[in-house]
């Protein structure tokens, strides 16, 4: 039977910065990871090239947190962007920064992170133990091991469960966390798929399938007509709605129980709609000879203007210079307003992280350690907190891990 002052359950971005911290702060420590390797989310995250955090100041951090941002105050003083961009620096990682503050390694190679934290762990004298958690061994409302599936038990003064969502399942976010810890007596808020693409009512998206947009605005709204969200970016349709930055955003603003949502998509958002018409209006004179059909492909792409003409209600054959002014102005303003109903969400599995689990209420935010069991200590996505995209869930999750394990580590020690 093996023991360890610090064991670490799990050893993706927030295990890994727990484990070292802990490390680092004096403890014997391990991780317990039931895939072959670690990081293995890590390596998938930004299509490959790990988009590891953000530039913003820290109030930006949590103005991009809509579940829980307040809850992370101690966590991203603990451990920053900058002391992140630091470390990996420290380890052979240089950085660039790109559109929206989005921080990636200059190498494009997420292998390049999963490397140098690799790296920084075996610094910190940090054992790794290639097996599955079946569930937390708890005494006297004190943890003190771990029972793994093979039935066999580790040992530790202090437990920090770090085992993710269940977003990209195949990676090992199976929910064992969330298990572990409604077992313990934890609340588990709901959990639902979050930065994730959407699924509208419209079928005419899927003529439109693989047509980026990189500069569009949309605006989504409640039952009521309430705006939930705005944002310009880029986004992309897909065989089922849209997907791309802007829509996965948008998504952390929507509830389960409250579809369907309306989204509407402004073509044009440098141009007001009066500024628009003009510019049509110079188009229409340019080819006033020319069927509908074919008079808009200096506006718009190529895929999208038979969707465009269809739902304008023009007659595709009707000649530019019979358009009435009332039709016109209806097509300016559907470029301007394209409307989607958004019935839901693709599955979780599907989904970049995991909105709900563990309450933040039963959490001391400045250490990461459990109210109600002593000993145990929270990080990264299984904690009920998540952001937007752009690099801050994943600072979340080496913020959080960084202050559990240093507070796991400096609690060893308290006399």
């Amino acid at each position: 039977m093996k023991e360890f002052d610090v064991l670490v359950v799990g050893g993706g971005a927030a295990g890994m910065l727990a484990a070292a911290a802990a490390g680092f702060g004096g403890a014997q420590v391990a991780i317990l990871e039931p895939n072959e390797k670690l990081g293995k989310k890590l390596y998938i995250t930004g299509k490959g090239r790990c988009n590891v955090t953000n530039s913003a100041d820290m109030s930006e951090f949590i103005k991009n947190t809509p579940t829980g941002g307040r809850f992370l105050y101690s966590a991203f003083s603990a451990f920053s962007n900058t002391d992140l961009i630091a470390l990996l620096s420290r380890y052979g990682v240089q950085t660039k920064t790109e559109r929206g503050g989005r921080v990636f390694p200059q190498s494009d190679k997420s292998s390049d992170i999963i490397t140098a934290l690799t790296r920084y762990i075996k610094d910190a004298n940090v054992e790794l133990i290639f097996k599955k958690a079946a569930k937390l061994l708890i005494e006297n409302g004190a943890v003190f091991g771990v029972k793994l599936s093979d039935g066999k038990e580790i040992r530790a003064k202090r437990i920090i469960l770090a085992t993710g969502g269940l977003s990209y399942p195949q990676t090992g976010s199976t929910g064992d966390g969330h298990r572990m810890a409604k077992e313990a007596g934890h609340t588990i808020t709901p959990t639902h798929p979050s930065l994730v693409p959407l699924v509208t009512r419209e079928k005419w998206v899927s003529e439109l399938m693989g047509l980026s947009l990189r500069n569009a605005e949309i605006r989504v709204t409640n039952k009521v007509g309430k705006e939930i969200y705005r944002d310009f970016g880029e986004m992309l349709f897909t065989h089922y709605g849209v997907s791309g930055p802007i829509v996965l955003s948008a998504s952390a603003y929507m509830n389960a129980g409250d579809f369907p949502y309306g989204l509407s998509i402004d073509l044009k958002p440098a141009l007001d709609e009066q500024t628009l018409d003009k510019r049509v209006l110079r188009d229409f004179s340019a080819l006033s000879n020319k069927d509908f059909a074919n008079s808009l492909d200096a506006l718009l792409p190529k895929k999208l203007i038979p969707v465009i003409i269809s739902l304008s209600g023009i007659e595709p054959r009707k000649k530019v210079h019979d358009i009435t002014k009332e039709e016109r102005l209806g097509l300016v303003r559907l470029l301007k307003h394209l409307p989607l109903t958004v019935t839901g969400t693709r599955p979780i599995a599907e989904a970049i992280i995991t909105s709900g689990g563990v309450d933040t209420k039963e959490i001391q935010p400045k250490t990461m350690e459990s109210k109600l069991i002593s000993g145990l200590y929270f990080a990264g996505e299984l904690i009920d907190v998540d952001a937007l995209t752009g690099g801050f869930n994943l600072q979340i999750a080496f913020s959080t891990g960084y202050l559990a394990g240093e507070s796991a580590a400096a609690s060893l020690f308290e006399y």
